[in-house]
């Protein structure tokens, strides 16, 4: 299981174990707290796709890692999010294209892979809304967090949640829209790559796709 993962995934685990055991003996148990809370939510995903019986393509499974070590590790941890203007857009931006590409090969999925049934232009736009609804949600917890335990993760209020709003619109729009071209053949590497990966990786949920 985790032979098949890329060495780029391993490095990120490993690295976040021995922060976490190095805070524990230093006895910063906040630090090893979020290290071995990034640790595991990385490494959710490989144990739900066993469960679910799907294979997610390692290449996956490592930007995940990095999102999640980005999101957590880095911007709480060494204040990323305060040090870099960018480092949100990046996060929300990567987080939605990533979403995108989720939405897309679920609706893809209840298909079976029939165009016919699903035209590519359906399946991207419910990929977008899909992606869209995720980062909504996610503003809604973040203002939820704020008001109930005076936390500051909306930051500059309106403006720091429009902002992530549209960032997360441009990166569920770009998911989607590598999902259309994929289905259009239209698309080759990149993000329809891992699409095309997942595609070839479990068979049994696309038996009515051809190319």
């Amino acid at each position: 299981m985790f032979s098949d993962q890329t060495w780029l995934a391993r490095l990120i685990w490993g690295a976040l174990l021995a922060v976490a055991l190095w805070a524990m003996w230093q006895w910063q148990l906040e630090l090893a707290f979020v290290a071995l809370a990034t640790f595991a939510l990385s490494l959710a995903p490989v144990f739900v796709a066993k469960w679910a019986d799907v294979v997610v393509p390692p290449s996956f499974i490592a930007a995940l890692a990095i999102f999640v070590g980005g999101t957590l590790f880095l911007g709480e941890v060494f204040d990323f999010y305060e040090r870099l203007w960018w480092w949100d857009i990046a996060m929300h931006a990567s987080s939605a294209v990533g979403f995108g590409l989720i939405g897309f090969v679920l609706v893809f999925m209840m298909f079976q892979g029939d165009r016919f049934a699903a035209p590519p232009v359906a399946v991207a736009f419910f990929a977008f809304c899909f992606a869209v609804s995720i980062g909504a949600m996610w503003e809604i917890f973040e203002f939820g967090m704020d008001q109930l335990f005076g936390f500051n993760m909306q930051k500059s209020g309106l403006q720091d949640t429009m902002g992530d709003l549209i960032v997360n619109t441009i990166g569920a729009l770009i998911g989607a829209a590598a999902g259309f071209g994929y289905l259009k053949g239209q698309a080759r590497g990149g993000l329809a790559q891992v699409i095309d990966e997942f595609v070839q990786r479990n068979p049994r949920f696309f038996q009515r796709w051809k190319k």
